[in-house]
């Protein structure tokens, strides 16, 4: 037998491994997980049940084309069948439109700091990221991301609500921003938390998609509808990008136990809005609370909260362990030497602050 390797992609090299929400020890004191933004409340009423039944035939394949599910969700957003595509979990669709559209040379523009898994999918696929730095609203700086695009841009990311900082792009400058891109470049919306805002400033990503072919809407039913284990999502987007999010997805990816039970969650939207609202109220609560005290936290619209800690993050987190509480920390990161794409967002060490060395919590 020989010392050498199997040879591997050189793109894979230095991707960091997703990093979930640090789980709440088995054996230790009572703890209150909220490191990974999950729904609270157990599943809407008759969903389990509906899953149960599905498990009774789990030895078969699910539906390959998920047909229950998108004809679901084409009546309750009105859009054609066509224009949907679904896979695991809005993260999964994520990575298909990045394996549909940029490879090589290519690249992936989005705010940073944002959902984490954006830098992961885009080295994945040998393409290159653009990280354009949030303002010092802890928004996405859709001005210096439109600036960032060059013959090379493919795809680009619009986290809103943004992930972990919980700030929205509103329709004004969601609208100033799409005139600038280019055609022939995708825009994703990235509305994994839709159903907490309460802005009405804020636009759902369907309105703008139906007259722009280049603009794509993710959604999830991990969230809102608390189907975080069943990994099931879609995406809303002209036949061209929906036919190729089919190609790209894992055959059999979504089973029949989460296509039944997300049918069965978007027929009780009257339940659903009861415990968004719900969650929605604890989240003021927990803002004005947290305001009171002193502390910096944007105007959440999502289902968590951010503090911006810097330094005192690491420190922060082991205190909220110790008290049982877990959240999501994001220690020891900063500005790194500009690269080209850096310069070309016009991000400096010294002029922006950095939203990396922060903590995301959800109380």
């Amino acid at each position: 037998m020989t010392e050498k390797s199997p040879k591997l992609r050189a793109a894979l090299d230095g991707i960091p491994t997703y990093k979930p929400g640090k789980p709440a020890a088995a054996d230790g004191p009572l703890a209150f997980k909220l490191s990974s933004n999950e729904n609270p409340y157990p599943p809407l009423a008759g969903v389990l049940e509906t899953a149960a039944n599905a498990a009774a035939s789990f030895n078969r394949y699910p539906d390959l084309a998920c047909t229950a599910l998108i004809a679901e969700l084409a009546s309750r957003f009105d859009v054609p069948l066509e224009h949907l595509a679904t896979g695991t979990g809005s993260v999964g669709v994520a990575q298909q439109l990045v394996q549909s559209t940029a490879g090589p040379g290519d690249e992936v523009i989005y705010a940073w700091r944002s959902f984490e898994a954006y830098p992961i999918i885009t080295q994945i696929a040998g393409a290159t990221s653009v990280r354009v730095p949030l303002n010092d609203a802890e928004e996405h700086d859709l001005e210096a991301m439109a600036d960032a695009i060059t013959d090379r841009t493919r795809l680009i990311f619009v986290c809103n609500p943004n992930n972990p900082t919980s700030t929205v792009v509103r329709r004004a400058q969601l609208e100033r921003f799409l005139e600038r891109v280019p055609s022939d470049v995708l825009v994703v919306l990235d509305e994994a938390y839709i159903e907490f805002i309460r802005d009405d400033q804020v636009p759902n990503g369907i309105d703008l998609y139906r007259d722009r072919p280049n603009v794509c809407v993710l959604r999830t039913f991990s969230k809102a509808y608390g189907l975080a284990g069943l990994r099931v999502g879609f995406a809303i987007a002209h036949e061209p990008v929906a036919a190729a999010l089919r190609k790209t997805a894992v055959p059999f990816g979504v089973s029949q136990l989460a296509q039944d039970a997300a049918v069965a969650s978007l027929r009780s939207e009257d339940a659903l809005r009861e415990r968004v609202d719900a969650l929605v109220t604890e989240r003021g609560r927990v803002w004005e609370a947290l305001t009171a005290q002193g502390w910096t936290v944007p105007d959440s619209q999502a289902n968590f909260v951010w503090l911006r800690l810097g330094e005192r993050t690491a420190d922060f987190a082991k205190v909220c362990e110790a008290a049982g509480v877990v959240i999501r920390p994001f220690p020891g990161e900063g500005c790194g030497s500009p690269s080209a794409s850096a310069r070309r967002t016009r991000s400096s060490c010294g002029r922006r602050r950095s939203t990396a060395r922060s903590s995301e919590c959800l109380f």
